[in-house]
């Protein structure tokens, strides 16, 4: 039988991810009510999470709200990658330009699942299993309708403001009207295939490899579990390669005099599609967007799991002074004002460095080979000139 419950809150939050749960977490230690709903079970959310390196920004923004300290007592600090030609390679000690900033390794599910037991032990309202079907705005208010998928009901939320968490798919960004918001987007003609495996690292930093045969990487997530990842032609699927197909290319194109790749079972392998998007504005009337719901960008460089965790913060400090100040909603809009230039830094930034790593794709031989001096001019600059290596630590390590 389907019957319904009616909740009311200041801020419903749709979506437990980083930007979500962060938000929950800074609002409800402000005296701010909410409620998260999320259309997946905390084991679920917790098996979703792939990324694991966070910025300098990052963790000070977590430390301010007192968010860090699983972080900091089990992450692993790491102050340096590596480009990895065939027969040389650049070892990139960021740390050293960027002012003593580095980033902590620490797995996106962990910290998810860490952010998540502080709202619950804060006594904050999370609805499991709990999807958004239908939003609706009012002159004073905000209306969500979820619906309950353990108990079959549907589940109404009153609220003042919501706020978008729940992704690119989510109902969020698919009820603004395609007027309200100018979209931009932008598709890589590569995709890359993601593979983790039961293999300690084979380094104890990063490594982006750029080989002929296409950009392969070394990423960090702990001592007994590597994640790697491989430049793929559009249209291959996780079927056209096999575990013997990706131990192959990975020992070919990470390839380095004396050193070893070590090996072990892939538990996972999955393809992915590249590409940019960003929406402005960040606000829909009393709709607000985070996260990836707001603006998606390539894996390259680290930045997304960072990016939604900044936009929490910046969201939860300007939502903190709209009710303490009694302002009018348009008082909003400095969320947009002021994340905006930071994501398209950052956007800028992991296309650079995508465009600088990558093998050109395509068909005009011309262009390829013009596409290739320009990455090797690029990469050659992080050890000829300091004015560009000391900008592009200070980028790497945390868009400021």
């Amino acid at each position: 039988m389907n019957t319904e419950t009616r909740l009311k809150t200041s801020v419903c939050i749709l979506g437990s991810g980083p930007a979500g749960v962060v938000l929950g977490n800074i609002l409800l230690h402000n005296g701010i009510d909410c409620i998260i709903a999320d259309r997946y079970d905390r084991q679920e959310i917790y098996a979703r999470g792939r990324a694991g390196a966070l910025e300098s920004t990052t963790i000070e923004l977590l430390k301010k709200h007192d968010l860090a300290d699983m972080i900091i007592k089990n992450g692993h600090i790491h102050d340096r990658c590596e480009f990895r030609y065939p027969d040389y390679s650049i070892v990139f000690e960021y740390k050293k330009l960027s002012g003593g900033d580095v980033h902590y390794i620490y797995p996106q599910s962990d910290l998810n699942d860490d952010l998540i037991q502080k709202y619950l032990n804060a006594k904050g309202k999370l609805l499991f299993h709990h999807e958004g079907t239908k939003i609706g705005q009012t002159s004073d208010g905000i209306v969500v309708d979820l619906y309950d998928k353990v108990n079959h009901k549907s589940v109404t939320v009153d609220a003042d403001l919501l706020v978008g968490c729940d992704g690119y798919h989510g109902i969020a960004r698919q009820s603004i009207p395609e007027d309200a918001v100018s979209v931009y987007n932008k598709p890589y003609n590569y995709q890359w295939l993601a593979i983790l495996a039961y293999a300690p690292p084979s380094a104890n930093h990063i490594i982006y490899a750029l080989h002929p045969d296409g950009f392969a990487g070394h990423m960090l997530r702990n001592e007994k579990i590597t994640r790697y990842y491989l430049q793929i032609p559009l249209g291959d699927r996780v079927e056209d390669w096999s575990d013997e197909r990706i131990w192959e290319n990975l020992q070919r194109r990470l390839a380095k005099k004396d050193w070893i790749l070590i090996e072990g079972k892939i538990f996972e392998k999955r393809v992915m599609s590249l590409r940019s998007y960003v929406m402005e504005p960040l606000r829909y009337g009393r709709l607000l967007m985070a996260g990836d719901a707001a603006h998606i960008i390539t894996p390259m460089g680290g930045k997304g799991l960072n990016l939604a965790v900044q936009d929490a913060g910046v969201l939860a400090e300007t939502l903190i002074d709209y009710y303490r100040g009694g302002h009018s909603l348009s008082y909003l809009d400095r969320y947009s004002e002021i994340r905006l230039p930071y994501i398209w830094r950052a956007q800028e930034f992991s296309y650079s460095m995508l465009n600088m790593v990558h093998v050109p794709e395509g068909n005009d031989l011309e262009d390829i080979r013009f596409r290739h001096k320009l990455s090797q001019s690029k990469l050659a600059q992080l050890t000829t000139s300091a004015t560009f290596a000391k900008n592009f630590a200070r980028n790497y390590v945390g868009i400021i």
